[in-house]
Formats: C-alpha cells, sequence, structure tokens
C-alpha cells in the first residue's frame, strides 16, 4: 500500500436531491439510501478509501442529511492514536458569493475548499456517493504522482450505448487526456476519440470508448486555482474541459465492476446481482471489507421458511414465508404465506414483536413487515412499511409509472414508501 495518510484530503460527493432514485431519498440523502439488506451507499467509498490507507476525509450533502449524519458518527469512529476522521459538511449559510447552496459538483468543494487546506495535503481526491464498486485509490494516487499529473481522472472502458450517461474522453500514447466530452447525445459522432486497436489490445478490452468514473485526484494547488473561477461549478462540464489545454490531465484505467446507481433501475438491479451465484461484486472480501454499522442484532429466525438465491440480513423473523431471489433487509418480518420474489425489502428500524405487536393488532392497524399469505415481485419495500394480510404487489417490466401517496411505480418497479401502509387485500 502506497503511503497516502496525510497527504491526501478524500472527498466524497453526496449529491443533490437524488431526484432520480426518489422516493428512496425522500426522507434520506442519496448516500444513507440502504444497500444489500445492511449497508448504505457511503458505505462504498468511504470503505475504500480507509482499506486505501486514507484517513482524512470529508462527505459534502445538503439535502436530508440528518440519517447521514448518524450514520457514520455511529460507524466511523478512529481511535485516540491516529488523526483520522470521516466529517459530514452540509450546505451552510455564508456571505461568500453563490449563496449557501451547492450549485453543481465543483461549487460544493469551492464553499468548503478553506477546511481542506492542511497542512502537508498535496493532493485531493474526490469521490461520488453513488457508485457501486470496490477500488484501491492508493494504486490512483500512485500512478497520479508517477505521471507528474496535475489531474487524474479514474475511467472505465463503455460500449457505444453507454456514452450518453458519462463524460467521454479520449487520450493520446501517454495516457494524457486530449479530449472531452460530457454526457454526448445519442446521435453525436464519437468516432474522433474512440480507442485504437492499439489501445484496446494493451489494455484488453472490446470497448470502444472510455467514460469517467467520477473518480478524480488533483494536485492541491492545481485544484485550488481551478476553482477560483465561480461559473467552474461541476468537474464533468465545466472544470475538466477547461483545465486539458493548461494542465497535464491524465487517465487511469479502472477494469472491474463499476455500477452508478443514480436511478432506481440501476439500484433495483445492482441489489440483485448480489444474488447471483458468481456476482461481479461482493461485500465481504478479506483483505478489502465494506464496513457498516455494527447493530449487534440477532441471529435471523427461520421457521419452515423456504429460502432460494437471496441475502437475508440478520435479525430477521420468517415464519412459513418464500423468498426467492431477493434482499431481506434486517429486522425484516414476513408471515406465513407470504411470497417474495426479485424484491427488495429494505427491512426495520425497530421490532414490533410480542405484546408490542399485539397491541398494535388490537388497535386495528397493520404491524410492521410482510402480513400473511401477502405476494410481492418486483418491487421494493422501504423501511418500516406496514403490508397488510393478502396484499398482492406486483411490477412488471412494461408497466408504466404511478404516482400515489403510499407508492409508486419507476421503471416497472413496485416501490413501497419508507413507513408506508398498505391495507390488507390491496392490489397495487
Amino acid at each position: 500500500m502506497a503511503t497516502v495518510n496525510g497527504k491526501v484530503v478524500t472527498v466524497v460527493l453526496g449529491g443533490g436531491r437524488g431526484s432520480r432514485l426518489y422516493p428512496l431519498t425522500k426522507y434520506r440523502a442519496k448516500p444513507a439510501v440502504p444497500l444489500g439488506g445492511k449497508y448504505r451507499l457511503i458505505d462504498i467509498p468511504l470503505s475504500s478509501a480507509i482499506n486505501s490507507g486514507l484517513r482524512e476525509i470529508f462527505v459534502l450533502t445538503q439535502f436530508q442529511s440528518a440519517s447521514l449524519n448518524a450514520h457514520i458518527a455511529r460507524t466511523y469512529r478512529f481511535d485516540m492514536f491516529t488523526n483520522g476522521f470521516v466529517e459530514v459538511l452540509a450546505a451552510e449559510q455564508r456571505d461568500s458569493p453563490g449563496g449557501d447552496w451547492f450549485q453543481g459538483t465543483a461549487d460544493a468543494v469551492r464553499k468548503h475548499m478553506s477546511r481542506f487546506d492542511r497542512p502537508g495535503v498535496e493532493h485531493v481526491l474526490i469521490l461520488s456517493g453513488d457508485h457501486l464498486y470496490r477500488m484501491q485509490y492508493d494504486k490512483m494516487i500512485a500512478h497520479h504522482e508517477a505521471m507528474g499529473a496535475d489531474i487524474t481522472v479514474s475511467t472505465i472502458p463503455v460500449n457505444r450505448h453507454e456514452c450518453e450517461g458519462f463524460g467521454v474522453l479520449a487520450t493520446d500514447d501517454t495516457g494524457r487526456i486530449q479530449s472531452f466530452r460530457e454526457k454526448p447525445g445519442a446521435d453525436e459522432d464519437l468516432s474522433s476519440i474512440a480507442l485504437t486497436p492499439a489501445f484496446k489490445k494493451q489494455w484488453k478490452t472490446d470497448k470502444d470508448y472510455l467514460a469517467s468514473m467520477g473518480v478524480y485526484v488533483f494536485r492541491f494547488e492545481v485544484l485550488k486555482a481551478l476553482l477560483e473561477k465561480e461559473d467552474h461549478l461541476d468537474f464533468g462540464k465545466d472544470i475538466l474541459p477547461r483545465a486539458l489545454a493548461d494542465h497535464n490531465v491524465h487517465a487511469y484505467l479502472f477494469q472491474d465492476y463499476w455500477e452508478d446507481i443514480g436511478t432506481i433501475k440501476a439500484f433495483y438491479d445492482a441489489n440483485l446481482m448480489l444474488c447471483e451465484e458468481e456476482p461481479p461484486f461482493r461485500f465481504y472480501v478479506p483483505e478489502a471489507p465494506i464496513f457498516t454499522r455494527a447493530r449487534f442484532l440477532p441471529p435471523t429466525v427461520f421457521r419452515d421458511a423456504r429460502i432460494e438465491r437471496s441475502l437475508v440480513a440478520e435479525g430477521c423473523l420468517l415464519q412459513g414465508a418464500r423468498v426467492v431471489h431477493s434482499i431481506v433487509g434486517q429486522r425484516a418480518c414476513l408471515l406465513p404465506g407470504s411470497r417474495v420474489e426479485d424484491s427488495i425489502l429494505m427491512g426495520a428500524d425497530f421490532y414490533e414483536l410480542g405484546d408490542r405487536r399485539t397491541d398494535v393488532v388490537k388497535s386495528g392497524k397493520i404491524p410492521v413487515g410482510i402480513g400473511e399469505g401477502a405476494s410481492i415481485r418486483r418491487a421494493i419495500v422501504d423501511k418500516n412499511a406496514r403490508i397488510g394480510a393478502g396484499a398482492v404487489l406486483h411490477g412488471h417490466p412494461d408497466r408504466p409509472d404511478e404516482d400515489h401517496e403510499q407508492w409508486c411505480v419507476r421503471d416497472g418497479i413496485v416501490l413501497v414508501h419508507k413507513n408506508a401502509v398498505i391495507e390488507p387485500g390491496s392490489v397495487l
């Protein structure tokens, strides 16, 4: 591992309102969205940073940050003998130009730049908070230094149809970036920035383009100078294209699993991918684990339950339920006859068992969890939802989007809102 701690400040961009992930972002910041039954999106970049030897980490966010603050405070604590920290920096009122809200990714970093100006800092590592991957950032930083780069952009090979959602770039023979196009249109001619046969052979890829992952390393003084221009609001749209002429901007090739969790469909697919026999991403890798909050829950209880190709977190109670190709989050309660298929259950923040559950039922309310005989297919059920007995929640790829008070449909996926109540016998 390269020696990076102390000379590198890590900045995780928490994103804006997370509208493409709504309603999962209705009550929480995008980095706080649950993932894989027990994790949160923010755990991905923070874990890779810690595994890479980085200990000075800031998370920038401005919307619904309470649960994110709590998760980070309870999870990422370094001992008293190190200078490590993970600190959330939210948008705040100030007298400087630009007001108090972040106007873009670069603007978010600009408004907190004084916090990163620490003794000995040479580089700033900038990460996105809504991607699923595992990366050794120390290797990227070592490459950045070896190339004498002012800016290094981590890239992945992509096909033409994938280019629309990314910044696409072209390099010379040394890997120095020559041109950059942010989210080109479907009909835009990209032949001038396609990978050459020699490059494809060298990098052992059959894909035709290089796309930015939204992972950057800047020399501190270069970043400081570039951010002096107040009209530079975004890294991909403003900073990188304008830096090419006067700065040494290099590409760093990443050839492992990487997924942008920016939409409901991407979130759904990335979660269910974890259920495959040989998933391209695993949460537990001994030398590079993904960390999260330790909740000290009891083992999950299975009583006459049938589980197939699924991930079930700790602290659940599954009684006579059938779960197929699904993610079941912590403290989930599934009653007899319930069936869950191709779905994500985020579980609950609390238990309603024993006398507490009896009191809920006596009061005519629906307990937290999945009721008897309920059928859930192609759905995402957010935390603390109450699904009544016999309810049917079936999504379909061809189903159009819908919006309702307690639930909605996105990309053919039924989404039950956090804390929602679905009455017994409902058909969604």
